[in-house]
């Protein structure tokens, strides 16, 4: 089954209706969820209800997990992860870094997925063993290997959500040695820059699942490492690291000493 071409199109889609938001073709109302940082618009739930109609259609009893609405079809071995517009605060506010992710797992491994970027008309995809691209060229990670050379992003969900443990002491380490920060305020576009080269390491606190899956199928594919921020493979719920295999224990040894073990709380 050919699900990348499907999955591209139904992120296509999924876009050409989030522009309809973003262009104020639509009237976008926003609220929010629990505080006034964690936000949610009209956008994001007209978006999701496209794909998973796509999904419906397309794959008859095919499970969903998406921001929005949660798990749907939990039976099934197929499961599509969707953030359907990740970066709700940048499109909101009319920044163009805001994305539509896709992924599909199969038994509980992604098998493909895309991350699509309507604005920046970036397309980001990768199938299990097959390699990434962006718009179809392939891509890969960077071969820096030393943190002051290096081009670091990251994110803040970890404030939005009151953890004790957040960013702000490994950002004091990190910060002065890096040759630059970049904040884009999207987890799945931070890890396509990565799996291109066009970012060298990218950590966050605080994710969710469908934060994550697309973009680090992605970045894996592309040749990054994508691990907790204790070094295992419990991510996003201990955080989640994704570099290049020089800057990995680099990143790992900041973590340590400004934060201890990163832990769920």
């Amino acid at each position: 089954m050919d699900y990348i071409t499907q999955i591209q199109e139904i992120a296509r889609l999924a876009g050409a209706e989030a522009m309809k938001y973003f262009n104020h073709i639509k009237e976008n109302a926003v609220s929010c969820k629990g505080t006034p940082k964690d936000i949610v618009s009209t956008a994001d739930k007209a978006v999701e209800t496209l794909i998973a109609e796509e999904v419906r259609k397309r794959f008859p009893g095919h499970g969903m997990f998406g921001e929005e609405y949660g798990r749907r079809e939990q039976d099934s071995p197929f499961c599509w992860v969707v953030d359907p517009i990740d970066g709700t605060q940048s499109f909101v506010h009319g920044h163009p870094f805001f994305c539509i992710s896709i992924a599909l797992k199969e038994n509980g491994t992604t098998i493909a997925g895309c991350v699509f970027a309507p604005r920046l008309n970036m397309m980001f995809s990768a199938e299990r063993g097959k390699g990434a691209f962006e718009d179809g060229r392939p891509i890969h990670v960077s071969g820096c290997d030393k943190l002051s050379s290096a081009v670091v992003a990251t994110g803040f969900a970890c404030l939005r959500a009151g953890l004790k443990k957040n960013n702000m002491p490994i950002i004091d380490r990190v910060f002065p040695i890096a040759q630059d920060i970049k904040r884009c305020g999207s987890a799945a576009l931070d890890l396509c820059f990565v799996a291109a080269g066009r970012v060298d390491v990218y950590w966050e606190i605080a994710l969710k699942e469908y934060d994550v899956a697309a973009g680090a199928l992605i970045a894996s594919e592309a040749g990054a490492a994508v691990l907790d921020m204790n070094g295992g493979t419990n991510w996003p719920s201990e955080g989640i690291l994704c570099t290049n295999a020089p800057l990995v224990p680099v990143m790992l040894e900041h973590f340590r000493e400004a934060l201890g073990t990163i832990d769920p709380s």
